[in-house]
């Protein structure tokens, strides 16, 4: 008998971090789980800054006017962010070559646009892949992930064709698919990132440890399988 296929939706942003953290941990569970759960995995589409003009912004200055902090502030918060995700084993420091770039925010929709694509053309593993590889590009490399080119040179390195993924992001409809995907997360109450949303009724806030993500999983399997 075949095992029932946990279905987990991440809402989470290129932009956010602890969305990236989070992923490295979850990533860790579904290693501990190994063959014993069943899960496929979807990133669903949420902005932390959809007001953002195409510029970007500093990463530092926003985080100051968001949290009202002081620089020494918000350069702790970035201290304790790197740690953070040193030990989830996603090191965020700069690995691009030259002068370290300033850290900046980004529009992200168009990125969104990608992954939705991604998922509807080649599957969860393929988009899983392109959401890894932005994740990089923004955090290690300092990539403007809301520029055009930028995104598609991203997807063709992971193997994508460039033309089509050109195309999706000409596509209205796509477009439009992404703005009702975006609404329907926070219909459904995800106002804060990640967001792991499991059989579409059990949530998981924030990027916890994988001990965390593996049990409430196992959890579910286990209902699933039991009728419940």
């Amino acid at each position: 008998m075949n095992k029932p296929v946990v279905d987990v939706q991440i809402w989470s942003d290129v932009m956010c971090p602890w969305c990236a953290v989070g992923y490295a941990q979850y990533a860790k569970a579904l290693a501990q789980l190994g063959d014993d759960v069943a899960v496929e995995t979807r990133f669903m589409p949420f902005e932390l800054n959809p007001d953002l003009p195409p510029e970007g912004k500093d990463q530092q200055k926003h985080l100051a006017e968001v949290y009202q902090r002081s620089p020494e502030e918000t350069a702790a918060m970035r201290q304790q962010l790197m740690d953070a995700a040193e030990r989830a084993g996603f090191p965020m420091q700069w690995t691009g070559d030259g002068e370290e770039p300033a850290a900046m925010m980004w529009n992200t929709f168009a990125a969104h646009e990608l992954l939705r694509w991604a998922l509807a053309t080649q599957g969860p593993e393929a988009q899983a892949r392109l959401k890894q590889a932005l994740f990089r590009a923004h955090f290690q490399r300092r990539r403007n992930v809301s520029d055009r080119e930028v995104l598609l040179d991203i997807a063709a390195a992971e193997g994508f064709d460039r033309a089509a993924a050109a195309a999706a992001l000409d596509d209205e409809a796509l477009a439009v698919a992404t703005r009702m995907e975006e609404r329907r997360g926070l219909e459904m109450g995800i106002h804060s990132v990640p967001s792991f949303v499991v059989n579409g009724r059990y949530l998981i806030p924030g990027a916890q440890e994988p001990e965390v993500y593996a049990a409430t999983l196992r959890k579910v399997a286990e209902m699933a399988e039991a009728g419940a």
